[in-house]
């Protein structure tokens, strides 16, 4: 566990929440899935820190708020948990320690979601902002497929590579500035990031 300390860095909180894969029956492969995402679309400075934790309500809890308290991570990211059945709590968990709604995010989401699978409609994902007294961080829950996390997070796109559902994180940049984080910039051909133009910095 290390505190951030370069205000320059973003600072990703990367949490795979599932009773089988935390008890060691099967691998995690959404945290592998979202290493490597960030890995091809950040092209400023990040670290990440990982939890693999079960569907557990005060963990998940607890597990959000070390995160942003303690560590100090501007982005959380939990994959897994979001669905109707009675172990699936992690949208409760991650309303419990919001101050501020951002439900934008889940209901592109579950857009996305639905251009494969009818089923999408039975996602639950949240988004939110976790605030403390000098720090804000974005959280969301994104979907535990290492396929549907990256879609969720580039969107939809045809053969030719043109966009035709937008994915979420094209919005991440812009909403983490907002909130006093760093400047995120991304390699345009994996998610071109949108700020509004007195937003956007020159190019060093």
């Amino acid at each position: 566990m290390s505190k951030k300390t370069n205000p320059d860095e973003l600072l990703i909180g990367l949490v795979s929440i599932s009773d089988r894969a935390s008890g060691g029956v099967y691998e995690d492969k959404g945290i592998p899935a979202l290493q490597d995402w960030f890995g091809a679309a950040l092209t400023s400075p990040w670290r990440m820190e990982t939890r693999l934790i079960p569907d557990e309500r005060a963990q998940i809890e607890k597990t959000l708020i070390e995160l942003v308290d303690d560590i100090g991570c501007d982005l959380v990211l939990t994959t897994g948990g979001t669905g109707p059945s009675r172990r699936d709590v992690t949208p409760e968990a991650t309303l419990a320690v919001a101050t501020k709604e951002m439900p934008g995010f889940g209901e592109q989401m579950r857009q996305i979601s639905l251009q494969f699978v009818p089923t999408a409609i039975l996602s639950r994902q949240v988004a939110v902002i976790r605030e403390t007294s000098d720090h804000a961080a974005l959280i969301m829950n994104l979907p535990g497929q290492p396929k549907s996390i990256k879609e969720t997070l580039e969107g939809v796109k045809d053969a030719e590579g043109k966009q035709l559902v937008p994915g979420i994180f094209a919005a991440v940049p812009y909403c983490i500035d907002l909130i006093g984080g760093p400047y995120v910039e991304t390699n345009e051909a994996v998610c071109k990031a949108f700020r509004p133009k007195s937003a956007i910095r020159p190019a060093k």
